[in-house]
């Protein structure tokens, strides 16, 4: 994916996949809709072609937002399958509850919307798994060749080390530069070079796309000359903080240093809606999120008001407050999904299987409606819809004195979800913040309006499979 979309840059390889499963989604829904013409009643060959593309744009939309383009995604044939039939069943929903009732001249019989999605389902699992069997990924894998063996290249050892974060590179051979820490890798080809001598030859020889400097000391010890030779011969010269943000839709928060930050691209606000126009616009998607979710919300509050609230006087919200954007504080506000004496003993953090959740509020954790009377922060002008989650005063003080740049993710509002989000499961540790800062850093510096609306796509898959809490 580019890094509008999300990571990493798009090769050949995704590309024919987006292609091939285009032409699969349009193949169904004309199919389908010659079935109706020539057994039950002629349809116009217009409203058969416009439908094929109405019908494939909302398939690839929802296969979106279930995750199914999720360049890491790692599932079983039947996790793949069991996503796809959702991705129609939720695309045949919206076409026939709002597409074609909001252009009831384009509609064809409710039968056809059944071929169609059957067609799709059997075409585009089995182009999945023969596009997985045979790793199509490898006819546009490039070639890198890391130049460093020691302690910085080993964080690409350690964050890449399945075959799906490689999946659009192929390593050939770390190669060790002096002043290198020893033995930092562990199971990678660490090649024999005299990086002085012999690396422009081996580059050449070996057909190498790209070069990664991921060497523990710089000065005076890269080889230059053979550098500037590999540029000017076409060949991608790349930082490993880079390198690492490009294939991974993360900041490496451990390798930043401030220089990096001031010359790199992106971190530029200005060039995102940070206006009254951005209000507006979450004003209003929170207006609609809120007609369409109103009885989940009233179906919730009164739960919460029979399990316990009625018996112990507590009320069915949680206000708490949370840092904002540059560090102000706010009350957010929540369904209440714990117990109401949670943090008699202080501030505290949530873990996953926490005793002090109610048994309605495990399930509003789980698919984020504990979530939904924050929609009240966003037309306050607090949250919006995508940013870093808020944390606690309590926790910043203690995350600020631990964790470099944690601050910086204040530089933004903060939102209903975000790109850390998506990308880490549920996690209570300082540790887990470290990991979700990474991804946070990646959003501030990339974040835009078609990101966003990534986000917020993909978020469904979060609310459908219960992930991330």
């Amino acid at each position: 994916m580019n890094k509008a979309t999300g990571y990493g840059k798009n090769s050949f390889a995704d590309q024919l996949f987006l292609i091939g499963e285009l032409i699969l989604l349009l193949a169904s829904s004309l199919a389908a809709s010659f079935v109706f013409h020539h057994f039950f009643s002629p349809i116009p060959f217009d409203v058969r072609l416009i439908n094929a593309v109405v019908f494939a744009a909302v398939v690839m939309l929802c296969a979106l937002s279930v995750g199914l383009y999720d360049q890491q995604l790692r599932e079983s044939h039947g996790g793949i399958l069991k996503r796809v039939i959702i991705t129609l069943l939720f695309s045949a929903f919206l076409l026939e509850v709002v597409v074609f009732n909001l252009f009831s001249s384009i509609a064809i019989n409710g039968w056809y919307m059944l071929l169609a999605s059957t067609i799709a389902v059997a075409l585009i699992s089995s182009f999945r798994a023969f596009f997985h069997y045979h790793d199509v990924t490898r006819i546009s894998r490039r070639r890198v060749l890391i130049l460093g063996a020691g302690e910085r290249a080993s964080i690409i050892e350690r964050r890449m080390r399945r075959t799906v974060d490689r999946r659009n590179f192929e390593i050939v051979g770390f190669v060790r530069v002096a002043g290198d820490k020893e033995d930092a890798l562990q199971n990678e080809t660490v090649l024999d070079l005299d990086v002085q001598e012999e690396l422009f030859q081996f580059v050449m020889e070996n057909a190498i796309d790209q070069m990664v400097i991921a060497c523990d000391e710089r000065r005076n010890m890269l080889p230059v000359e053979h550098l500037f030779k590999c540029k000017t011969r076409g060949i991608d010269v790349v930082e490993i903080l880079d390198f690492i943000e490009q294939e991974t839709g993360q900041i490496a928060v451990n390798l930043i240093y401030p220089s990096w930050v001031i010359y790199s691209n992106g971190f530029d606000n200005k060039k995102w809606l940070k206006t009254n126009l951005d209000y507006r616009l979450n004003f209003l998607l929170g207006l609609f999120v809120l007609a369409l979710t109103w009885p989940i919300m009233v179906v919730t509050a009164l739960l919460i008001y029979f399990e316990d609230g009625r018996r112990t006087g507590a009320s069915i919200f949680y206000k708490q407050v949370r840092v904002g954007i540059d560090g102000k504080p706010f009350h957010i506000i929540k369904f209440r999904s714990m117990r109401s004496d949670a943090e008699a003993g202080g501030a505290q953090w949530a873990t996953k299987d926490d005793d002090r959740v109610t048994r309605v509020g495990r399930v509003i954790r789980k698919y984020r409606i504990d979530e939904l009377p924050q929609l009240f922060n966003v037309f306050r002008g607090e949250m919006g819809f995508v940013g870093p989650r808020p944390e606690r005063p309590e926790f910043v003080c203690e995350l600020e004195k631990d964790i470099p740049y944690y601050a910086q993710r204040h530089n933004v509002k903060p939102g209903l979800t975000g790109w850390a989000q998506l990308k880490y499961p549920y996690g209570s540790t300082s540790e887990d913040a470290l990991e979700k800062l990474k991804f946070d850093l990646y959003y501030i510096k990339h974040r835009s309006l078609l990101l966003d609306l990534v986000i917020l796509i993909r978020t469904v898959e979060i609310v459908l499979f219960g992930k991330g809490r």
